[in-house]
């Protein structure tokens, strides 16, 4: 695939006249090679990506061969920047983003091989020989400026390779500082590209205080980066983007930039250091026992503790110790379960490791309530959510696989659906509008009306409560979550409408249970096993359950197969009430008892209730039965009255002897 190219020339051919200030001005090369070796009183540091600077990698490109997202290519010469060799457009911006170049210098620094400062020399060469200042977009400069600043500390700072030769040098700094003076005329206006790009300027005005530009990009990124950290994170820390992995991926410039700033007494201001430590406690509360981020919306699963350490390093706090150290080290927080509003993000545990449990068998339940998102990130998702226990996901968000749209399928626009979310999918419709316009897919409607009526966190009992409507199709969906005693979560669906709609509720089940799913049908109740989980409903007729194949994403350009449990109905106005239920060895038999169900989609006004009992049964023949009950008021939503809770729910647990265990209101 051929891109094209324009008019502007590479930085080779840029005129240098005015590369530094004085007295650097007039030096020679080997002068300014020289300088820039035996300084000492500029303090910087690499900031490594451990996938694309992983060793098998790096050794690979000593032979020509590139292997981006799974994607491997050989070249038989210098790579051919101006054209894809991939369908993909995110393998050719990998290649001029330059990780690599970082993981180059890593093993010259680890080995003394010359062979990889040789790769790093040509590499560079050839990039600065034949590539347009403009030939991508602007974060893939300033990711490619940070990056070739981060090598430049292993290969001229730390030691000078013999390879590196004072031309090369020069026209390296040529071609450095005019791809920053391009970014620093063509930043992306908004959000996480923007973000990396004011970073990267920030690096080079700091590192090279000798460029004749430096003194100004310095003050001006400066200043617009704490503008634009306001406008990058919401009140309560959460990224405007609503995704948690590029959450953590601008928290991590973010924490740099202020390390960085601290190295060299550049004060930031103390807004800036507040925002950061918001987006840090978001951060300790999304990770999930194993030390692994849920993938919702665009992004992948994978662990951020070191970006913990470095908040704890730069502004203390026990809380973040001891999410770093998994319970070993530090304070556990103050709250056990937390809410993020502006994000719509709320996160249920059942501790910290703190009491009974060990840190990764605590129960988590991350909850979807929040806005599509700033960009291009967001997924067609509201109240969906993802649910952890005894150390390992059980009810997974399949992540964002690709943004690549070619193909037979097109796997971009499948994993971003409602229908691949743990929500209801009404008349097998995204709950925006998502459609192809030119050459992709884009949304093209109004994201859902969404709230949240209510957030309760008390000891034994959390209870969560978010209402969405849609403008695809004429139905309000409400979904209650208890979580209750720290052990198991009651999931409660209401749908009403005043047609009838077909409504799919899906549970996308993580990799591991692949063929181990299971369905068992009782008296009363219907049941679903897998591996560590029992998910059971009350029996009805209507509902038809069937496990069909999916496929969960947890890194980009890799997908597993994993089931999903559908439970479909056509109704009206109906409800689905779910029992998740997570055990660590023997597998409880679950039996539920519903009453007065139907009142909870059809008031007749006023207060009424609901109960439903759960009986619970372990193999060891301990039993108990919670009664859940249900008191609900009619409220005012969009011009419409709908019942929803505003006084409380009451959960009452009593032994196998009728004896009273505990109760509980929310």
């Amino acid at each position: 695939m051929r891109l094209a190219t324009s008019q502007h020339p590479s930085s080779e051919q840029m005129d240098s006249r005015h590369l530094f200030a004085e007295p650097f001005q007039d030096l020679t090369a080997d002068a300014l090679l020289n300088h820039f070796q035996t300084r000492t009183t500029i303090h910087y540091f690499p900031v490594p990506d451990a996938v694309e600077t992983a060793r098998q990698k790096i050794d690979a490109i000593l032979m020509n061969e590139f292997e981006f997202n799974g994607e491997r290519h050989i070249f038989s010469g210098s790579p051919l920047w101006l054209t894809n060799l991939s369908s993909d457009q995110e393998w050719l911006i990998l290649l001029h983003k330059f990780y690599y170049a970082v993981g180059l210098g890593m093993a010259y620094h680890e080995t003394n091989d010359a062979r990889y400062a040789k790769a790093w020399v040509d590499l560079t060469s050839s990039w600065i020989r034949t590539v347009p200042l403009d030939f991508l977009p602007s974060d893939v400069a300033g990711r490619r400026i940070q990056n070739w600043i981060f090598a430049h500390y292993y290969f001229v700072n730390t030691t000078r390779a013999s390879c590196v030769t004072p031309d090369f040098y020069r026209s390296f700094l040529s071609s450095l500082h005019h791809q920053v003076s391009y970014l620093r005329d063509h930043v992306t206006p908004a959000r996480n590209h923007r973000t990396l790009e004011l970073c990267a300027i920030f690096l080079a005005a700091v590192v090279f205080p000798e460029f004749t530009e430096a003194r100004e990009w310095l003050a001006w990124s400066r200043e617009e980066l704490v503008k634009n950290i306001q406008s990058d994170l919401q009140p309560d820390g959460v990224h405007c983007e609503q995704s948690t992995d590029y959450h953590h991926l601008v928290l991590k410039n973010y924490l740099w930039i202020t390390k960085l700033a601290r190295l060299n007494q550049i004060e930031m201001p103390e807004p800036f250091d507040q925002l950061v430590k918001k987006a840090l406690e978001f951060s300790l509360y999304t990770h999930r026992p194993d030390g692994l981020i849920p993938a919702l919306s665009d992004g992948d699963s994978r662990c951020f503790l070191d970006l913990l350490q470095q908040g704890y390093d730069l502004y203390g706090g026990e809380d973040l110790l001891y999410v770093v150290s998994r319970g070993t080290k530090g304070q556990p927080p103050a709250a056990r379960s937390k809410g993020f509003a502006d994000g719509g993000y709320y996160i249920l545990r059942s501790g910290w490791g703190d009491q009974d449990d060990a840190y990764q068998d605590e129960r988590y339940l991350i909850f979807d309530c929040g806005p599509l998102g700033a960009g291009n990130h967001g997924h067609l998702d509201v109240l969906s959510f993802e649910a952890y226990a005894y150390g390992t996901p059980l009810i997974i968000d399949p992540g964002r696989y690709t943004y690549d749209e070619s193909g037979p399928v097109n796997w971009r626009v499948r994993f971003r659906g409602t229908a691949v979310h743990n929500t209801i999918l009404v008349d097998g419709r995204n709950q925006t509008r998502y459609e192809w316009k030119r050459n992709r897919f884009k949304i093209s409607g109004p994201e859902p009306d969404r709230s949240m009526v209510a957030f309760i966190s008390k000891p034994g009992l959390d209870y969560l409560h978010g209402i969405a409507r849609s403008y695809e199709y004429p139905v309000i969906h409400e979904r209650k979550v208890l979580f209750i005693n720290g052990e198991y979560w009651v999931i409660l669906d209401l749908l009403r409408a005043d047609e009838s709609h077909r409504y799919d509720l899906h549970f996308h089940l993580a990799p591991p249970a692949q063929g181990e799913v299971s369905l068992s049908v009782s008296h009363d109740t219907l049941s679903v096993y897998s591996p560590k989980l029992v998910l059971a409903q009350p029996l009805v007729p209507t509902v038809r359950p069937s496990i069909e194949e999916g496929f969960v994403s947890t890194s980009y350009g890799k997908k597993e197969r994993a089931p999903i449990v559908r439970l479909t109905q056509d109704a009206s106005s109906t409800c689905f009430l779910t029992v998740v239920y997570p055990y660590k060895r023997e597998t409880p038999k679950i039996s539920i008892a519903a009453q007065q169900i139907p009142d909870l989609v059809r008031p007749v006004g006023g207060k009424h209730r609901a109960t439903v009992s759960i009986t619970i049964t372990h193999t060891n023949s301990d039993q108990y039965c919670d009664e859940l009950v249900f008191l609900e008021h009619q409220i005012q939503v969009n011009d419409s009255l709908v019942p929803s809770c505003t006084d409380h729910i009451c959960v009452a647990r009593t032994g196998r002897d009728g004896r009273p265990l505990f109760k509980h209101h929310a």
